[in-house]
């Protein structure tokens, strides 16, 4: 590097006398390369070049990391992939990995080579939240679906709340609030939305002009104001945007694998409840602290838990059954031809016939379907036995097909009438029990309802306990037990 007074003398006999580099190297006897690397002016001898640092913590799990980038670019879910903080979970979690979260969040960066705009938010405890929407891909016994997230973040003190459905209909959007107040303990003063239809039915942002019932009645229950962004300007609640995100990344990476949507909830709902031991950089105290002040400026919740069905009235038509938002659900045989009350809830339908509760079917969401309960038809099937082949109730009830399979090895006329016997054994004791004494009948080749029912018996009483002895007053004379054998020997004595 040149000194300051080589450097002034590089420049002002280039840009001032005009003389050229080489009379200027020879005159200061330095190479002509240097006074070619200052002579325009374009680098300063003080000006040093940012270092080039290596990730050599990172070479041993940097085809890992590249794995996962594969991962998420075969999924293609743009809005669900790895995140920094994620890889680094993972590479601890799966590979030990001894690095720093510093470093796989710049090896990252520079993979990305992309950068983020944060604006710092401050509201007062118990003054707000917000709520957003958006879309997540779980896997629901092995089928591949679409999950619609709510979440719901308080901006004092960061706390989240996540829940998971089907759709973001109105039952949904009524039931992520009502989960969400009762996670959090109380309802803050405002919550901040987009312009969603749910909630809006006139205008948009500061504009709107009239919103939709059951929201109106949704804030009255709770006593919170409402407000809405203008569109398109997501940094009025980047909060909940970024919780959008937050949660698909680190809650749903990898794709979860679920038995049901209770399963999928259960999972967002302890990482809520782990996120209270969070501490955000620019926050003084952790998550839960600052929710557990913020809980003393929150609105209590009230006394009754609000009402998120949509309820319509129907009438059970021929066959038992009620519609239903495009879908058929059965009912007990004794109702046709009356008029119920239906209530659809986000995962399920309930059925009500004079204040008292029927029924409770898992909700569908595919058009034309028919969802049926095998109990509802067996008064009907008791009459007309020998509709029991062909029924659709008996078809759809899921039965194990060693139990469907006895209906062709009963034999004589009553055969239709005892399957149906048999049907009944299954809504009385379950499937398992009736399943357990079918193949205990068949392996001693005995087919028919007797023989189940022999065999349902026995295990049914095997379970019961003994009845404890009866006690005597010591005072009573005692019996004693009669020796049979002196029969026996009276009975040689003959012969």
């Amino acid at each position: 590097m040149i000194e300051v007074d080589q450097y002034q003398f590089i420049r002002h006999a280039y840009a001032v006398e005009g003389l050229s580099q080489r009379e200027i190297a020879s005159r200061l006897g330095i190479s002509r390369n240097t006074v070619k690397k200052y002579v325009e002016g374009e680098v300063m001898p003080l000006t040093a070049k940012p270092p080039q640092r290596g990730f050599p913590v990172i070479g041993p799990v940097k085809d890992i990391i590249n794995s996962y980038f594969e991962e998420d670019r075969l999924n293609n879910l743009p809005k669900q992939r790895h995140t920094a903080k994620r890889i680094y979970d993972r590479l601890c979690k799966e590979h030990n990995f001894t690095g720093s979260y510093s470093t796989v969040r710049q090896f990252v960066r520079q993979l990305k080579q992309t950068t983020k705009v944060h604006i710092p938010l401050e509201f007062d405890p118990g003054e707000a939240a917000q709520v957003d929407w958006g879309t997540a891909i779980a896997y629901i016994k092995g089928q591949r679906t679409v999950v619609q997230l709510f979440c719901m973040r308080l901006c004092h003190s960061a706390a989240i709340f996540v829940a998971a459905f089907p759709t973001q209909r109105y039952e949904s959007f009524l039931m992520g609030h009502r989960k969400a107040f009762e996670f959090f303990g109380g309802v803050p003063r405002r919550l901040i939305y987009d312009n969603v239809k749910t909630a809006v039915k006139e205008g948009w942002g500061r504009h709107v002009t009239q919103e939709q019932l059951p929201f109106q009645y949704l804030k009255a229950h709770y006593a919170f104001a409402s407000t809405f962004c203008n569109p398109g300007q997501g940094n009025e609640k980047g909060l909940v945007e970024n919780l959008v995100g937050f949660s698909r990344r680190n809650v749903l990476v990898p794709i979860p694998h679920v038995d049901s949507w209770e399963e999928l909830q259960s999972c967002l709902d302890q990482y809520s409840k782990d996120y209270l031991t969070h501490k955000i950089q620019s926050r003084p105290s952790l998550v839960g602290t600052m929710l557990a002040e913020e809980r003393a400026c929150l609105t209590s919740l009230p006394q009754g838990s609000f009402e998120c069905a949509i309820t319509k009235p129907a009438k059970v038509r021929d066959g038992s059954l009620i519609q239903f938002d495009h879908n058929e659900y059965s009912v007990p045989v004794h109702l046709i031809g009356q008029e119920v009350t239906v209530k659809g809830y986000p995962l399920h339908v309930e059925v009500w016939h004079k204040s008292t509760k029927i029924v409770t079917h898992e909700r569908s969401y595919k058009r034309g379907d028919v969802s049926y309960e095998l109990a509802h038809y067996l008064p009907a099937l008791e009459k007309k036995p020998r509709a029991v082949t062909n029924a659709a109730p008996v078809r759809h009830a899921g039965l194990p097909s060693e139990i469907m399979d006895l209906k062709h090895r009963l034999a004589g006329k009553t055969a239709d009438r005892d399957f149906v016997a048999i049907l009944k054994f299954t809504v009385q004791y379950g499937q398992e029990a009736v399943l357990n004494a079918v193949r205990k009948a068949q392996l001693a080749n005995h087919h028919s309802v007797e023989a189940v029912r022999f065999h349902l018996w026995q295990a049914i009483h095997r379970q019961v306990q003994p009845p404890e002895p009866i006690p005597t007053d010591p005072r009573l004379p005692k019996i004693m037990p009669v020796n049979l054998k002196q029969y026996d020997t009276l009975m040689k004595g003959r012969n």
